[in-house]
């Protein structure tokens, strides 16, 4: 099965880093700060006018939970097919019940809009119930991929049930489990020498830049307090190089 290096992006000096890094494919989002929203259509033309790989957008209405309103999900079926038309190669959704299961009739709906695009289960799995079963739910719904930690703060931690997951793949040859946060070359390196099964990473290779402000007002923040607001987060291909060749060795 091929291997996958997924890079998740926010802008298109991101997206030409990580494609010059070596990514098979790009998760386009905005506000990765806050673990990422949904991208506006402008950005995604952009990247798209500029970098040939394959893009999917993650969907997600605002920061916080899973659980989302009527409202929510008709704002994400809007997206969605405003995203579509413009030309987006698949989506990364996720709801779930106030109970902690896959929401499937929100799901139902979101794949709807999709209409057939390639469609990764995101991250919402790790504050699941139970991996597993939302892993199943997922595979019965028809997404093709799942990006998990394994129910951890990151892979590293969550190796245990990534394996699990890895396994539940196979068994069910279900969809691909994509793994994320924390990912690095070392930590491909060393996912793949613990998990031979393990063929599909997600990262964001994140260097942080030196706002090019000379003058700088402290104690005036634009968003949450603290929030370092003269560093820009920028994907950084070498990073991204890297984590091609950790994955790419034999």
């Amino acid at each position: 099965m091929k291997k996958i290096l997924e890079v998740c992006v926010d802008s298109l000096a991101s997206a030409l880093a990580a494609a010059e890094g070596g990514a098979d494919r790009l998760e386009l989002c905005s506000a990765l700060v806050v673990g990422g929203l949904s991208p506006d259509v402008a950005l995604f033309r952009q990247i798209r006018a500029q970098c040939s790989l394959p893009v999917r957008c993650l969907m997600r209405p605002r920061a916080g939970d899973f659980l989302y309103t009527s409202w929510e999900i008709d704002l994400l079926c809007a997206q969605i097919e405003a995203l579509k038309a413009a030309g987006a190669d698949g989506f990364v959704i996720g709801t779930l019940t106030p109970e902690g299961q896959l929401d499937r009739s929100a799901m139902q709906r979101l794949l709807s809009a999709c209409d057939g695009k390639p469609v990764t289960l995101h991250r919402c799995i790790d504050v699941s119930r139970d991996l597993a079963e939302t892993y199943r739910a997922a595979a019965e719904l028809g997404v093709d991929t799942v990006l998990t930690s394994g129910g951890a703060a990151n892979c590293v931690e969550g190796a245990a049930r990534l394996e699990e997951l890895l396994a539940l793949r196979d068994t069910l040859q279900g969809p691909e489990v994509l793994i994320g946060a924390g990912v690095n070359a070392g930590v491909i390196a060393r996912l793949r020498a613990a998990m031979p099964g393990a063929r599909a990473f997600h990262m964001s290779g994140k260097t942080l830049l030196e706002s090019g402000m000379h003058f700088r007002r402290p104690g005036v923040p634009m968003g949450l307090p603290g929030l370092d607001e003269w560093h820009i987060q920028q994907t950084d291909k070498t990073a991204v190089q890297a984590a091609r060749q950790a994955l790419d060795r034999d």
